[in-house]
């Protein structure tokens, strides 16, 4: 059973930092791609930064040069560190995971196979 459990979400202020975690098991973690998708109440999941299989890196426009994706392979686990964070980045921050090789531009707006539970982020202005 593939399972993604998130952690480091909080409360900050405008301009702060957070690292998010997340630990996986269940999967063969080096052939899948994993990376960190975000939901506001009442609007749609977004992709927010990938972490492909084969070392590629992708991001959400509205994070780029903010936020930065990194995954251990021997750890299992999957990091964002989000810098200099606004007000607009508060939403519920979930894990994910795809085994399809579907390129980001396409999982970023369609969604990944596996999602953790999730882990709130609020940034205060």
């Amino acid at each position: 059973e593939v399972q993604l459990v998130e952690s480091g979400g909080g409360l900050v202020q405008t301009g702060g930092s957070l690292r998010l975690s997340c630990d996986t098991s269940g999967f063969s973690f080096g052939t899948y791609d994993i990376g960190w998708f975000r939901q506001v109440p009442g609007k749609e999941r977004e992709g927010v930064s990938w972490s492909s299989r084969d070392g590629n890196k992708y991001y959400n426009d509205a994070v780029r040069g903010r936020f930065t994706i990194s995954r251990d392979n021997t750890k299992r686990t999957v990091y964002l560190d989000m810098n200099n964070l606004k007000p607009e980045d508060t939403a519920v921050y979930y894990c994910a995971a795809d085994p399809s090789g579907t390129t980001w531009y396409f999982l970023a707006h369609v969604g990944a196979k596996f999602y953790g539970k999730g882990t709130l982020v609020t940034v205060s202005s």
